[in-house]
């Protein structure tokens, strides 16, 4: 039975009477913490018991009030789940005054700016504000670049090396952070891989020198194809963009840290190109994506007619370049599965087994890149 002191009781039923958006509990200092329309207002605790217990009796409290049952975050997310993430739910889920409630809440299919605001308030962490990122509304309202501010910051001190690469691609998003915080991000990639992947996953943000090859525009004055997806995309990686990205997936490959952010890479490439394959997540054999894309050169395996069309028009240096453009559209996280299944290898372990197909993707890189 909860025995809270009689000030506790009073005072916190004076708290959960008014409106509140959010409720945070401070275990360090035993403070209950609530944002109100009128600004934060806040509960300091006289315990009557170890501060473990008397803060179970203080969320049970919080949870009878918000949920009608004791049972707080765990009993509520089954009724959330039950009800499908209702927003007056997500609501529900800020006033439980617990973190674990919050970064499920962050995980909802949709989330509005003013509860991304409150779930920050109420969770202050690297893990709540990337998450956050992913929401456009998030992004495009003013909570996006404290949120930015906030990882850059942090940055510099995270270990795990694949919150690395998500941390640098979710600030690059939109006008989050400056040129010149850019180009430090940028200046970083050189002595950290992972900075590299992030990049890779922002389309048209790299500052890299890397300039528009001139056979962007060859390729133009030799197909007068409209309508065709393929010389689209084809030419765009001969434009400024497209040659910064290959430039910058290059230098992702040269020393990969770990697993995790080897996929990220492989996504990365595998979501650039949008040429429809059988395989969806990249084919597993890459020496199967070479051979197809030869044979398609050759005319000797059935092709799109948009391929065929763009085929018949180039020169044998340009095709040459197409069968490179070919075998890199088809790379994909699968590509990995022959390599990773069964191993945990890191490092330049790691960096040994990927060789048989980092060289063949860095082949064709140079090609389009010369």
């Amino acid at each position: 039975m909860m025995q809270l002191s009689n000030e506790d009781n009073l005072r916190m039923n004076v708290l959960l009477a008014q409106q509140l958006k959010a409720i945070r509990i401070n275990e360090g200092t035993m403070t209950v913490h609530a944002l109100t329309d009128k600004g934060e207002a806040k509960v300091k605790l006289n315990p009557t018991s170890r501060d473990e217990q008397y803060l179970r009796w203080i969320r049970e409290m919080i949870s009878m009030k918000v949920t009608g049952s004791p049972g707080g975050y765990p009993i509520f997310l089954k009724r959330w789940t039950r009800m499908g993430h209702a927003d007056n739910t997500l609501e529900h889920m800020l006033l439980l005054g617990e973190p674990e409630a919050i970064v499920a809440l962050v995980h909802a299919p949709t989330l509005s700016h003013d509860i991304g605001k409150y779930a920050w308030w109420a969770n202050p962490t690297t893990e709540v504000a990337r998450r956050l990122l992913h929401y456009p509304e998030v992004v495009e309202g003013e909570l996006g670049r404290e949120l930015a501010e906030y990882l850059l910051e942090f940055l510099p001190f995270e270990e795990r090396q694949l919150n690395v690469v998500d941390t640098v691609r979710l600030c690059l998003q939109g006008e989050l952070i400056s040129d010149d915080q850019r180009a430090a991000l940028w200046a970083r990639a050189k002595r950290k891989n992972p900075y590299y992947v992030g990049f890779l996953h922002s389309e048209g943000l790299i500052p890299a020198e890397n300039k528009e090859n001139y056979h962007c525009d060859e390729i133009k004055s030799r197909s007068d194809l409209s309508n065709n997806v393929i010389v689209d995309e084809f030419v765009e990686l001969f434009q400024k963009p497209g040659q910064q990205w290959l430039g910058t997936l290059k230098n992702s490959l040269k020393k990969p840290v770990d697993q995790d952010v080897v996929i990220s890479l492989f996504k990365a490439v595998d979501s650039h190109f949008t040429l429809e394959w059988p395989e969806h997540r990249g084919v597993r054999d890459i020496n199967q994506a070479c051979e197809r894309a030869e044979l398609w050169m050759q005319n000797q395996s059935e092709c799109s007619e948009q391929l065929h069309e763009l085929n018949r028009v180039l020169d044998d240096k340009l095709r040459d370049k197409l069968q490179s453009f070919l075998v890199l559209s088809q790379i994909g996280e699968d590509t990995l599965i022959p390599i990773f299944a069964g191993n945990d290898s890191v490092g330049s372990v790691m960096r040994r087994r990927l060789e048989p197909v980092t060289k063949i993707i860095v082949h064709h890189v140079d090609n389009l890149l010369a």
